[in-house]
């Protein structure tokens, strides 16, 4: 077997263990996940992730685990604000706190096989059409200008988005969770409870954010091995991300600021690709990016843990914790 082939072998073990054990012993149906056990899965999914960017580097090298890493950084500062449009969600539809893992669990399952059908095409399209790249380029910089300059006014609200105009438009829908149920009879007719509701627009919503993180880390890297892995891993770690992170995640007030600065530093990167490549060498170039990144993310999180701009909204922050 060659290098590449054992590297996926084992990502692949890797992750249907994880999964096994997420499902068995993490996910009980009408379980409340605490503080303390969100901290312990978090841990699991980021202790796995850096224990396989030490695989890569043993296997790959160092230049490789290094955008391995970067990618991954990338993609879970984006997940931390995917957790507020979470939050909205299950607000929104008065989703339980009995139901919010395996809500949460089915939704990011189908989030990763959105991302992987996402992926295969982006790649694809690249490796056909160089340019394309460019067009990424002045995509993350234009999405990187209006994250930066986003209001407060454009908030997100689930009940007008167009998935759930969508599914209200061609699917019966009762406004209940059916108990814990996706589907329930009525008359004898199947109706969709509002936690199927959720799982789509879980997955959906996951899906818009892939627009912005994938073409980033293309722009990080364009192995496909980086790719892919450092998206699933980081979605993988989502779900215990949001049961820790949903009472504070609306306090990093300053989170989007830093995200974007990455976005457009990425996007410029990418445009000027041919230049840089004469003046800087690729390692430098990948220490340079994973800098950038730490110093942005978690510079913007302690300057929003110091400096309160806008404060918490009392609905939003008792919600989320209800």
């Amino acid at each position: 077997m060659t290098v590449d082939q054992i590297t996926y072998l084992v990502f692949g073990i890797v992750l249907v263990v994880a999964l096994v054990f997420d499902l068995g012993l993490l996910s009980k149906k009408g379980q409340i996940v605490s503080i303390r056990s969100a901290l312990y899965q978090t841990f699991f999914w980021v202790g796995l992730a850096l224990a396989f960017f030490v695989f890569v580097w043993i296997e790959k090298g160092q230049q490789l685990a290094l955008e391995y890493l970067s990618a991954y950084l990338m993609e879970w500062s984006l997940s931390i604000d995917n957790i507020f449009v979470f939050i909205l969600i299950f607000s929104a539809f008065s989703v339980k706190e009995k139901n919010y893992g395996r809500v949460l669990l089915i939704g990011i399952l189908m989030a990763i096989i959105f991302r992987i059908i996402f992926i295969t095409v982006g790649v694809a399209l690249v490796d056909k059409f160089h340019w394309i790249l460019y067009v990424f380029g002045v995509f993350l910089v234009y999405t990187g200008y209006k994250m930066f300059t986003a209001g407060d006014e454009e908030e997100f609200n689930p009940q007008q988005s167009k998935v759930y105009l969508f599914l209200k438009r061609f699917l019966p829908l009762v406004p209940h969770d059916g108990n814990g149920r996706f589907v329930v009879r009525e008359n004898g007719k199947p109706f969709y409870t509002t936690l199927f509701v959720v799982v789509i627009m879980l997955a959906a919503i996951d899906l818009v954010f892939a627009l912005d993180s994938i073409p980033a880390v293309m722009g990080i890297s364009r192995d496909r091995l980086v790719i892919y892995t450092s998206n699933i891993f980081a979605v993988l770690g989502l779900r215990s991300l949001f049961f820790l992170l949903r009472g504070a995640v609306t306090k990093f007030d300053y989170l989007q600021q830093g995200i974007a600065i990455v976005l457009v530093f990425i996007g410029i990167k990418m445009l000027g690709e041919h230049w840089i490549n004469q003046w800087i060498s690729k390692p430098i170039q990948v220490m340079i990016s994973l800098g950038v990144i730490m110093l942005c993310i978690s510079g913007s999180i302690f300057y929003s843990i110091f400096i309160n701009k806008r404060g918490v909204p009392p609905d939003i922050s008792d919600e989320s914790v209800s």
